[in-house]
């Protein structure tokens, strides 16, 4: 396995690394945080990119945690995923990824999106916690897993939301996440994130879309131990669902008067101590 240091691709402090998989497919992530620190490896939204790191990597410094943030297949730098590559498969890869950086044991985190991922990433006997927040739980029937059965639909969404971001600005971005007035800072991370994320296209967005529509198929419910936390005001990922979920699983919940973004802009350090065991 081919690991690859591009050093000069540092947005905020942070580096970008890639490694070479097994089937020559390029992974692309994000390193940040405390380089001594707990290895926790937290998972974009949908969309999303590596460099949703910059949101977290002062709190991971704070929090003594090593943050490592993947760009998953068809995101960003990694390259798009073969034909048939489902859910289970993102544990290979991901596992791929800590063989590269020499990751004996690591922790996961999930946002959004990233939620099904992080449990999928939980099959690895590596992991012993999940942090999930803000996360879709399959099967969702949100507006826009509905819209991803309509074929192209979402891609073509999300095509002309790329174009009008460009020219609206990072406000335009944020707006989609939370009500609140973010920072400066906060509202250019979130817009770099979305921008990088569709960079290659949309067809990542569709395809993960779809399958939050769909049941757990070919997914194993993980043994390792899961709390999520979750906004009471969350307009793009039911409460509902992720309550049942840890009615279903025994995981445990947090839950705080915020929304989507909001929940992880006010308990990213909480969550982050809490995977790394702090």
């Amino acid at each position: 396995m081919q690991r690859n240091i591009q050093q000069a691709s540092r947005p905020r402090g942070l580096a970008t690394e890639t490694c070479t998989l097994s089937d020559g497919r390029t992974l692309a992530y994000a390193v940040g945080g405390d380089e001594g620190g707990t290895p926790v490896v937290a998972h974009h939204g949908t969309p999303g990119s590596r460099l949703f790191a910059a949101l977290l990597s002062e709190a991971a410094a704070g929090e003594g945690v090593r943050l490592l943030v993947p760009d998953r297949p068809g995101y960003g730098r990694s390259s798009a995923p073969p034909v048939g590559w489902e859910w289970r498969d993102w544990r290979g890869d991901l596992g791929a990824l800590l063989d590269a950086e020499s990751v004996d044991d690591a922790e996961v985190v999930g946002f959004s999106g990233g939620g099904p991922f992080a449990l999928a990433a939980a099959a690895d006997e590596r992991v012993d916690r999940v942090g999930l927040v803000s996360s879709v739980v399959p099967p969702s029937d949100v507006g826009l897993v509905k819209l991803s059965r309509i074929p192209l639909a979402v891609r073509v969404l999300f095509r002309l939301s790329g174009a009008y971001a460009s020219v609206a600005g990072p406000e335009a971005v944020v707006g989609q996440y939370t009500d609140r007035s973010v920072s400066e800072a906060v509202s250019r991370a979130v817009a770099d994130d979305f921008r990088e994320a569709l960079r290659p296209g949309a067809k990542a967005v569709a395809r993960e879309n779809r399958w939050f529509g769909d049941e757990w198929a070919g997914l194993d419910r993980p043994s390792a131990t899961v709390r999520a936390w979750h906004g009471t005001r969350d307009e793009n990922a039911p409460l509902s669902a992720v309550r049942a979920f840890a009615d279903e699983t025994d995981a445990g919940l947090a839950t705080s008067e915020t929304d989507h973004l909001g929940t992880l802009l006010d308990r990213q350090s909480e969550v982050l101590r809490w995977v790394s065991g702090a």
